[in-house]
Order: C-alpha cells, then structure tokens, then sequence
C-alpha cells in the first residue's frame, strides 16, 4: 500500500487508542500511539490467519507482553473487525469485551493474557517451542511464525533473560519479536534505570538482532522480512519508538516522548486532546471512528488473508490425505483427547516416596501420551521426572524430536514456558521443582488460572522433611497459598486451581489422572521426599485409591458414629493412621480417617457427600505441615488442627517429626485434648 495510506491507517489505530483512553479516563495511549505502526504493518501485511476460522491451528500467533498497551491491540482488532466501535467505546467498563488489560479471547484475535511484563513474551516462546514440537513430528506442513510485542518493562523483568536464554540456546526461528523501545516508562525515563546494551545482550543469547527507527513503515517492513528469513535464530526487532507519537499541546506545538503520556490520558497531562486528535487526521468531537479509506483498505486486507489462508487449507487438505494416521493424530492432538489409559497397571513400590511414584507414573506416561512435554528446573534426578526424560531426549537447537524441556535454574520461566506450550495447543505441558520454589512461580500459575490453561505442576519436597536443606527448603506457607487458589473461581465459574497432595504411591498415581484430565485449570502435584506408608485397604489399595477423584474420602473407617474424625492429606494421613490405632486401642475410641488430597475437589461434591465424609456433628481433628488455616475449613467450628506457624529448622527429618509434633503420641495427646 502507499505509505501515504499505510501512515493514515496508523494514525487511525492512535485515534482510537488516545480516544479510548481519554473517554475511561484511564489507561496508557503513550505506547499505543507509539506502537501503532508496527502493529498496522504487522497485522496488515504479514501476520497469516483466517478471519472466518480464527481458531485455525495453523495461524500465526501474536503474544503481547505489554498489557498495559490494550488499547492499541484493540484498535488493530477493531479495525480488523473483531471489535465494534461500541465495545472500544466501553474500554475499561464493567461488562465489556475490552478490559484494561487483555484477556485471552481467540475469536477477538487475542492470543493471551497480559499484564505482569514479562510473562506474556515468555508465553510467546512457550507456544514457539510447541510449534516446533509438533512441526518435528508433522512436518513444515504445520508450521507457522510467532510474533511477539516487548516494551521496555518486559525486557527489564527478570524472566525476560530466562525466556531470551532458552529461545536463543534452542534457536527458535520461529519467533520475530519488537521491542519497542521508546526509552520511557511509567516514572521515568529508561535511562534512570539502566544503561545495558539490550542488542548486545540478545545477541549473546544467540539472536538474531536488528534495530532500527521503529515509526518508520518501510524499515518496519524490510526488518520483519530480514526476520521471518531468519531460521535459526530468534529474531529481535528493537524498534526506536516515539512515546506518544503524535501528541500536541494546546498551541500546536509536539508534545511527544515525555514520561507523563505513559500512563495518564491525554487531557490530564500537558497535552491537548482535541488538538492531537485533529492533528492526525481525526474529530475530536466524535474519535470513534474509522476512516473510510482505512476501513476499504482494511476489507481488502481480510479478503487477501481470506483467499490465503484458503489456499493453505487445500495444501493441508492434500497433505491430510496423503498422511491419513498422522493428520488424525495432529486432529486428536489438537482437541484434548486423551488416548485409553490403563492406571491400575502402572506398577508402584510399596512404602515409597510420592515423588517416586510420580516418577514411576510418567515413564508409564512416555510414549503413550505421545505430546506430553516435560520440563525441569535443573532438579529431573530430584523431582524424578528423570523417569520420563530415560525414556525421552531433551531438546536441543534446531532438534524437537525428544520431549523434555532442561529449563535450566529458572522456575517463573519455566511456568511461563509451559503455559505457552498449552495456550498453543496440541500440547500437554507438565513442569517440576521443589515445592518451595513455587514462591518463584506464583505470576504465571496465577495467569495460568485466569485463562484457564491446562498445565500440570510437579512440586516435590513437600514439608519440612526436606530435613537438613533447612527452612530455606522447607515449604510452610505454600500449600495454604495454593488452597486460596482452588477457592478463586476462573471466569467459567469452575476452580481455577486443581491442587494435589497424595497420601501414598496409590493415591499419587489417582492424582496425575485427576491432573491429566484437567482442562480447564492448572493442576499441582505436592509430593514428599521421603518415604510414606502405603494406607490400609480392605482389598486393592489402588481401587480404594480412586476415591481420592472426590478430593476426600475415607480411609479407614469405624463401626457406627465416629468419636472423632482424623483428617490430612500427604505424608501426615499415615502418621494418623498410627495415632488412631494408639486411640482405639487406649482409650477404646471409635475414630475415623480421612485423607483429603484436594479440598477444592471435595467442595465441589454434593453436600450429602461432604456431610457423609465429615460430618459437622462430630470433632475432627486436622493434621498438616503447613499452615494451621490449610485444614481449618475441613474440621469445622468443633475441629481443631495441629500444624507449623514457623519457618521450620535444619535436621534429619526423623528428628523434626518428634520435635515439630507429627507423631502417634502427639495425635494421640491433641485428640484427647480435643475431647476433653
């Protein structure tokens, strides 16, 4: 198109940008206008998808680290005709489709959520990373590019060098991202923050680097062909953006590239409105509006994506044909089905650490659930997901055949990785660490929530039995702070938090069945160290096990009403199960045990269920390493529950059982306590 037009449409996209910002009253048009450009010649003239199929798996991505630049996607969206100009108008509104910040909406053309910089690039190289996973095993047939948009906050945030890392070490060709670079940020200035050399920094990640003057469209153009020609690296575009392109004051005069356009709308700063809006073109009387040469330019746009996206699906059509096994398997891939799974085969040892059997569940795993990708945060021998990768190889640059991710010390990256591999689909993406470690992983689980994503969390080292690692390893808090999680409902009003703490190997494999046919949150595992014993059953532990797919069930049971109900979950329902006996057999008690692996789970049982497991008439006593507040809700107003409300000690686990109270005697004395 001529740039006289191109340059019109993109100051149609900082009409509407300022405008929706100045009529919420809130929000950021510095950056939107800034952006404009690249986002116009992206979307017009590069990105590949089908506005009549916007589900197509075959698209072209675009992930947006910078939420706070909404307005700016919304534009190009509105003038893509995702949006109407009433849902623009309504930015920021209660009930409207364009929220401060966005929110993953594939039918909108919104490939993610964003919002806390750095996580939304992250997903970006997550979804590449599972784009190159499948082209590996379906060919170039179902290739396609990723583009990804970065401001100056994403680049600072420390995730940013995990995901720069592991894109360049993987050579993911794959993947164009802009950085626009305008040199301010919400307070300040970038250079009263930093003075590193960004291009030199990707370059030593192994990217390929291009700079360039980043409102320029013939620049912005010749930079994304040199970029999508790039195919063994990465590609970073940093683009010398203006802030607030555009923007003039009262007299005329520019008022462009100052702090305060970041994050305030126009009429609160010095600038004027009405006169940046007329100066690129527009009415400031009525903004909302798109320009008729735009909007024609535009329809040709769509025809043109359209008729090629069309003529893609007939290629794949013939290659769908030609591959019949392989194009059914992409199908089911794609869809979420899981193949037949036979759980009661899977062989566990007696009396085991739970981390070990969770091991033992994913080499079962391997191979059957053929897009299962694994990751580890350099911990596989500890958190055994080394089971898996025996059975596997790791990926290394250009090579996707394996199906493990060595994601390196970098646990918030590794999240962030493994919620873009499942925001891609095809893929189910499953990452590990020590359980205390999740502190650095709580930004993406809690995005990861917010937009449904199904990604499996294996955290090992569940309690203070980590023992001589000391409190710095010893996980106190975590748990409580994942059950407030499983209490916050996701926008389909179900749990957005599945979260799991088996009591033995049995139970552990019942729990990755639960976790594998979650689709519609992430789902954690909290597995111990050390070995626990296997709980009683009348017959198959492992039949008896299943009952842990209701979140709590009965474990041990007596004849007619209960004295008291025991109640944990993990390594703590054996220590029950010895204190019970010591009741019974002392004090002639008739006690009843429950192991409750995820309350979320159990609350969402009917109440005649959760009133059958643990009636409100009777005292239950709850045990838990963790907080006292993760067993509150489960023993009720006549309950009581014993656990830490301290940051734990350096010792032989053995050692820290008997002085931390989680033993028969101290069962024994609580629940005589209890009773009175």
């Amino acid at each position: 198109m001529a740039n006289n037009l191109s340059l019109r449409a993109a100051d149609n996209i900082r009409i509407l940008s300022a405008a929706m910002v100045e009529k919420a009253q809130s929000g950021h048009p510095g950056g939107p206008m800034g952006g404009a450009d690249f986002i116009h010649i992206l979307y017009s003239e590069f990105l590949n998808y089908d506005p009549n199929d916007m589900h197509w798996p075959l698209r072209d991505r675009f992930f947006l680290d910078a939420g706070h630049m909404s307005a700016m996607l919304y534009a190009q969206q509105t003038l893509l005709g995702n949006y109407s100009l009433e849902d623009i108008i309504n930015f920021r509104q209660w009930g409207s489709p364009t929220p401060g910040h966005p929110e993953v909406d594939v039918d909108r053309g919104i490939e993610n959520t964003s919002g806390p910089l750095g996580l939304g690039h992250t997903f970006g190289i997550g979804s590449a990373i599972a784009e190159r996973f499948l082209a590996q095993r379906f060919g170039e047939e179902v290739a396609h590019k990723t583009y990804i948009y970065i401001s100056d906050g994403g680049v600072q945030e420390e995730i940013s060098q995990g995901a720069g890392r592991i894109a360049g070490f993987l050579g993911l060709g794959n993947i164009v991202m802009f950085y626009d670079a305008n040199d301010i940020q919400l307070s300040t200035e970038v250079s009263a923050v930093t003075s590193e050399d960004t291009a030199m920094k990707y370059e030593a990640w192994h990217w390929h680097v291009q700079t360039i003057v980043g409102n320029d469209h013939d620049a912005l153009r010749a930079a994304i062909k040199s970029a999508i020609a790039e195919t063994d690296r990465p590609s970073l575009i940093i683009g010398k953006t203006i802030m607030g392109k555009g923007v003039k004051k009262e007299d005329g005069s520019d008022y462009e590239g100052e702090v305060e356009l970041h994050g305030k709308p126009l009429g609160q700063s010095k600038a004027s409105f009405a006169k940046t809006i007329e100066g690129l073109g527009g009415d400031s009387s009525n903004p909302f509006q798109i320009f008729p040469d735009v909007a024609e330019y535009y329809r040709t746009v769509l025809d043109q994506k359209r008729s090629s996206a069309a003529a893609r699906k007939v290629k794949y059509a013939a290659w769908e044909k030609a591959n019949p096994v392989q194009a059914e398997k992409l199908a089911t891939w794609l869809s979420g089905k899981l193949p037949e799974i036979n759980w009661g085969e899977i062989a566990q040892k007696e009396n085991d650490a739970t981390r070990n059997a969770s091991g033992n569940v994913l080499a079962y795993l391997a191979g059957r659930v053929e897009n299962l990708i694994v990751a580890s945060a350099d911990l596989s021998n500890s958190d055994k997901t080394d089971s898996y990768l025996k059975k596997t190889t790791a990926f290394t640059k250009g090579d996707f055949s394996g199906s493990f991710l060595q994601a390196g010390v970098a646990e918030l990256t590794m999240a962030a990785l493994a919620t873009g591999m499942s925001l891609h689909g095809g893929i189910v993406p499953v990452c590990a660490t020590f359980f205390a470690f999740s502190d650095y992983m709580k930004p993406a689980i809690r995005v990861a929530a917010l937009m449904e994503k199904q990604v499996i969390f294996v955290w090992t080292h569940d309690a203070f039995r980590v023992g001589e690692d000391g409190p710095t390893h010893q996980p106190v808090e975590q748990e409580a702070q994942l059950r407030l999680l499983e209490q916050l409902k996701n926008h389909s009003g179900k749990n957005s938090v599945l979260a799991l703490r088996p009591a033995d190997v049995h139970e552990t494999t019942i729990c990755w069945k639960l976790a594998l046919e979650n689709q519609h949150s992430p789902s954690g595992l909290i597995l111990s160290r050390q070995n626990i014993t296997d709980l009683p059953a009348a017959s198959s532990r492992f039949a008896e096990a299943t009952q842990a797919e209701r979140g709590a069930y009965i474990v041990q049971n007596c004849a007619g009403t209960p004295d008291v109900i025991l109640v944990a979950n993990g390594s703590e329902v054996a220590t029950l199960v010895a204190g019970a006996k010591k009741l019974s057999d002392e004090k002639g008690l008739k006690v009843r045990i429950v192991s409750a692996p995820s309350e979320g789970l159990f609350r969402n049982q009917t109440v005649d269920y959760q009133e059958t497991v643990l009636p409100s008439n009777v005292p239950t006593f709850g045990l838990t390493a963790g907080l006292p507040v993760t067993m509150r809700g489960l023993v009720g107003t006549r309950g009581r529950v014993w656990g830490l409300s301290h940051f734990g000690y350096s010792a032989p686990f053995k050692v820290l059982d008997e002085k931390f109270g989680f033993t028969a005697e101290n069962v024994f004395q609580q629940v005589v306590s209890l009773l009175g």
